[in-house]
This record gives C-alpha cells, structure tokens and sequence, in this order.
C-alpha cells in the first residue's frame, strides 16, 4: 500500500473522529515545517493514517525521513504546524504546554534509546516517579511499582540503582515505568538500539507480550528483524508515508 503526500492510511476501515471506534490516533495531514535562517524544512509534509487500538506499529525510513518528528509529535512532545492530532478522539495539536502535559501523564508512556532512569533513584523510585505526578499516594504507587517491576522480571532488583543493573534490566525498568499509569499509547524510540542481539531479543519479546495482552505500541527502529516482530510496518521518505505493511 503506497500514500502520498494527504492520502490516509489505515490498518481497517476507521470512523470518523469522536466517534465509537477502535482508534486510538488519528492524524489528519500532518505537516510540520521548521525554518533554518531563510531555509524551510519540511520535515512532515502531509501525513494522514491511523493507529488503533491494541495494534503493534514499527515506523521505519532512513535518516531525515520524518519518523523521529512524527514520534515527537504522536507524544505530544511537539506540535504540528498544520494538520489535526486526534487522541482517543480529542484534538490535541493546538493545545497548551500544560494541557499537552497533562496529556502525555495521561494517555501516554515512553521508552527511550538510552533509559532515561535516574540514577540516584532506585528501580522501585524509578517505576513510580510517573504516579508522583499524577497524586497517587506514596502506599499505593509504591504497590504499583512492585506489581510492574515483577511484571518485567525484576521483582527482585526493587532496590538496586541504575548503574547496578545491566542495560536489557535498565530497559526493563524504562518499560515497566512507561506503564505506570496505564497508558492508551506506549511510545519506543529505538528501545533495542543500545542492547546487543539477545538483550534487544529480550525486549522485542516483552513489547511482543504487553501488545499480546492488549497495549497499543509504536516504535521507531531503524532494525528490520525488530520491525519484523510488530504487526504493522510504516515506512518514512521525504516527509511522507512511502507504504504500509499489514
């Protein structure tokens, strides 16, 4: 399946926004153009597809294709110049920095490259810092904590610090603090780009298991046998959607 510039892509037939449907996102031409002296940059020129709920989606394409500024803006971290952003239905792209936080608190998790943990903080602190945010009590985000750490396999590590752990169990504990607050959206920026072969293995396969259970995730690899293990692949040019593998 090939897109142009405004064509949509979806994964089965979606309604339109705000009505009962299995989509989660929904962008709706997308274009994000970024200026350097006199010189525009489109590094989105149009883009319009789908993602629904409980799907699994790699985004591929080679370097300056637009997949890192469409992950940026699918987590609310930046904001199209044109174009809608719809999240369970509600126009997210003109809103302000605080609505947009509290939008990524809500709706959304991320895992990145390099884990992102604190390394003051405990495995247990790390898990839980999200909820800190969102007001949960200390007795229950720490419950929280204990169950989402034992549901990546590090029940045992609660009280060790980053440095401590090797890179697959610190992007265990990116994974297990990404789901603290249940998110509608897990967000994966190249989550196995700092892991060698069996460690990556590992974390592809733990994606493959919360997707399993019903968790909506888009990951941005640049890795064709991690691609591979997701359900649908898109592919990224010049600002567009190339094509779309079901």
């Amino acid at each position: 399946m090939t897109a142009g510039p405004t064509s949509e892509t979806r994964g089965h037939q979606a309604a339109a926004p705000g009505a009962a449907s299995s989509e989660v996102v929904r962008l709706e031409d997308i274009r994000r153009t970024y200026y350097m002296g006199d010189q525009e940059v489109h590094a989105l020129a149009g883009v319009s597809t789908v993602f629904e709920r409980g799907s699994f989606w790699a985004i591929m394409g080679p370097s300056g294709s637009g997949k890192s500024t469409m992950l940026n803006l699918l987590g609310c971290l930046d904001r199209p110049t044109t174009g809608s952003y719809f999240i369970q239905g509600q126009d997210v792209s003109q809103l302000d920095d605080d609505a947009l936080s509290d939008i990524r608190l809500t709706y959304l998790g991320f895992i990145f490259q390099s884990f992102n943990l604190i390394p003051q903080l405990t495995v247990e602190e790390n898990i839980h810092l999200p909820l800190y945010y969102q007001g949960w009590s200390p007795d229950d985000s720490v419950e929280r904590a204990v169950e989402l750490a034992e549901l990546v396999g590090l029940g045992d590590r609660l009280y060790h610090k980053p440095t401590e752990l090797s890179g697959g169990q610190q992007q265990r504990v990116a994974v297990a603090r990404a789901l603290a607050n249940d998110p509608a959206i897990l967000l994966a920026d190249e989550p196995t780009g700092n892991l060698d072969s069996h460690t990556g293995e590992e974390i592809i396969h733990l994606l493959c298991d919360l997707n399993a259970q019903g968790k909506t995730i888009i990951m941005v690899t640049h890795e064709a046998d991690i691609a591979a293990r997701a359900r649908h692949r898109l592919y990224m040019r010049d600002g567009v959607i190339e094509r779309v593998e079901e």
